[in-house]
């Protein structure tokens, strides 16, 4: 896994696939998610400050939680425990966070912002001061996850319009997939097509995932929503 410097306190932790963010305060350090690469996301954070690490999840999906088992206890919204624990086979106990709750890092504050849809309990996590939104795969120019019993469309239009309300207080938004920043303009037209996807009035094609498993990707245009057949 390699380090992207986004600026002289927030990183990119990159293994090809999935990206974690290690977002450093004046007295700790916050990483978001551990990634599917084990104990990598983590050591590579330990190189880029000497502060305690804490971990907070934006979402359980197992690209997101491989290195969980390097922490004492995580942070996590409580309604992503039925994918952390029953879904995911996810070990450890966690911090409940609540939709607007504020970490407090030391000189940088980092707020919390429920988005379920791709998940029940994904988040975003907005540093308002850097003007940095980091939404998880909710937010993203690749293909979005949107199978299987822990997703819903409808909420997921719910959680990009309450972004898309608040999009005053961030300029860059930093995806877990897909490019490393994307505008924050692509917030609506993600809600745009959700809901022609849910109209049936997107184009879609098979496609086959790692696994063997096959869904319908829905073309989105700037992104792709992946379904269920």
């Amino acid at each position: 896994m390699t380090a992207v410097r986004i600026d002289d306190t927030t990183y990119s932790i990159e293994d090809g696939f999935v990206r974690c963010f290690l977002i450093i305060g004046g007295e700790r350090a916050l990483l978001v998610d551990s990634g599917v690469s084990g104990d990598g996301a983590l050591d590579v954070a330990r190189s880029l400050t000497f502060l305690p690490i804490e971990l907070v999840n934006t979402h359980a999906d197992r690209d997101h939680i491989a290195g969980h088992t390097s922490f004492g206890h995580f942070m996590m919204h409580p309604a992503e425990a039925a994918n952390y624990y029953n879904v995911n086979g996810g070990k450890g106990d966690f911090t409940p966070l609540e939709d607007g709750q504020v970490l407090e890092l030391g000189g940088r504050r980092i707020e919390v912002v429920l988005i379920p849809g791709h998940t029940p309990g994904s988040i975003a996590l907005l540093d308002e001061d850097r003007r940095m939104l980091f939404p998880g795969d909710s937010v993203q120019d690749g293909d979005i996850y949107m199978f299987g019993p822990m997703r819903e469309m409808h909420a997921y239009i719910h959680s990009l319009e309450k972004l898309e309300a608040m999009s005053t207080r961030f300029d860059h938004v930093h995806p877990s997939h897909g490019s490393l920043s994307v505008d924050k303009s692509i917030i609506p037209v993600l809600a745009m097509k959700a809901r022609l996807c849910l109209e049936g009035k997107l184009e879609k094609t098979p496609v086959e995932l790692m696994g063997g498993m096959h869904v319908m990707r829905h073309d989105a245009g700037i992104a792709g929503f992946l379904m269920g057949n």
